[in-house]
């Protein structure tokens, strides 16, 4: 068996849910101390791991992945058939994202061995808790690392190369109105609105699904995630049990009264912080005009969240200059897009080495990695391969 397929599987055996990864960052330290390269945990329990270079006159790479995986503690059987890696079905197998942990170690192992390459060193980081909260990555001093280039090996796709990726913000809606009543004895009073028909106006207007996007995919979008309003609160205790909440709550709702209050929730993600500021500027100047037409008894506010800020597009091309001519001499073809979800890319872009450089990561795929957090996940051998392959060839096209 290849010594990357090995010690993916050794990894992968190890159970590591999010913040109980303690026993893969072991063995991770483990491996590498035993190549003779200096590893160590963190407070916090992530792992680093640098190289020294063998050239002064070069830069240093940093290669980063995440080592939690969605799923518990439970034993991780793995199951080979062919050229694929998977489980017996019980729980997850873990490729995302021990795929690229293992990938990195390897080619940490090559580079070490080889005593006559002339390089700008290595940097090695594997964080934990990317799934849940990206705590471990927060939890980094990026002012002790060298790399002002970062290959974030956590893509599903061999060949992606993603250079950009969305911000995700919560928007929040409410509409207060300042006088309820009965619905039957105070229904024809004009200075009686209800919030529940002012939250429907605003979600009508407002702008939702994809709001722009270029030649690299998607660039801003906008969700909505819920619209609350009514009296519900006789009904929330008892929702959870029945058979259909959402239909439970609208048939057992308080219909006798008109509505003071109401919410409307929304999730913003765009990958360039001008379109996401404008799409807000949107979403503000409809509440204004709503509330011309209503008058001064509704009043509605807007209350943003920063959840992830956004993975801006470098003006610097150097990786993925780099990327396509590894790409070429590897025999793949290479990706070159943005994606619209979250990664610890975007941490990076927006934090500064110890040089006080703007850190320039882009987010890889190492292998066709199927099913991602479900116990139908399973790894393509052949593909996996050839994205050891690429990345061996990129860490030479960097150095040259």
């Amino acid at each position: 068996m290849d010594k990357l397929i090995e010690t993916f599987v050794e990894l992968a055996k190890i159970p590591s849910p999010s913040m109980a990864e303690d026993n893969v960052a072991d063995k991770i330290v483990e491996i590498l101390t035993k190549e003779g390269i200096n590893a160590k945990k963190n407070d916090f329990g992530n792992v680093y791991a640098y190289i020294e270079p063998t050239d002064s006159t070069k830069k240093p790479l940093l290669l980063s992945a995440h080592m939690d995986v969605v799923g518990d503690d439970s034993p991780v059987n793995i199951v080979i058939n062919g050229d694929i890696i998977e489980t017996d079905k019980s729980r997850t197998l873990g490729a995302d994202d021990k795929a690229g942990v293992a990938a990195a170690i390897r080619l940490a192992c090559d580079i070490n061995t080889n005593k006559n390459l002339k390089h700008g060193g290595l940097e090695l980081v594997f964080t934990r808790d990317e799934e849940q909260g990206m705590n471990g990555i927060h939890n980094l001093d990026f002012s002790k690392l060298e790399s002002e280039y970062i290959l974030v090996l956590d893509s599903s796709e061999l060949g992606k190369f993603e250079i950009s990726g969305a911000s995700y913000t919560k928007l929040d809606v409410t509409v207060k109105t300042k006088i309820g009543g009965h619905s039957g004895l105070d229904i024809g009073k004009k200075d009686r609105i209800n919030a529940a028909k002012v939250i429907a106006d605003y979600v009508k207007i407002a702008p939702i699904g994809v709001i722009n996007e270029d030649e690299l995919g998607i660039v801003t979008s906008a969700n909505l995630g819920c619209i609350v309003a009514g009296g519900i609160e006789r009904t929330l205790k008892s929702a959870h049990k029945a058979k259909n909440p959402h239909q439970y709550i609208a048939k057992n709702c308080t219909d006798n009264v008109i509505n003071t209050t109401a919410c409307a929730h929304y999730s913003i993600r765009s990958s360039n912080v001008w379109f996401e500021k404008e799409l807000i500027d949107a979403y503000k100047n409809i509440a204004d005009e709503i509330k011309k037409k209503y008058g001064e008894n509704v009043d509605i506010t807007i209350e943003t969240t920063e959840h992830l800020k956004a993975f801006e597009k470098s003006d610097d091309d150097t990786l993925v200059n780099i990327g396509r001519e590894a790409a070429k001499k590897a025999g793949i073809r290479l990706d070159v897009s943005s994606f619209h979800a979250g990664a610890e890319t975007h941490v990076y872009a927006n934090e500064k080495n110890k040089y006080n450089k703007q850190f320039k990561p882009v987010l890889i795929g190492v292998a066709n990695i199927e099913n991602m957090h479900s116990p139908n996940e399973r790894i393509d051998t052949k593909s996996y391969l050839e994205g050891f392959k690429f990345l061996k060839e990129f860490f030479m096209e960097f150095n040259k």
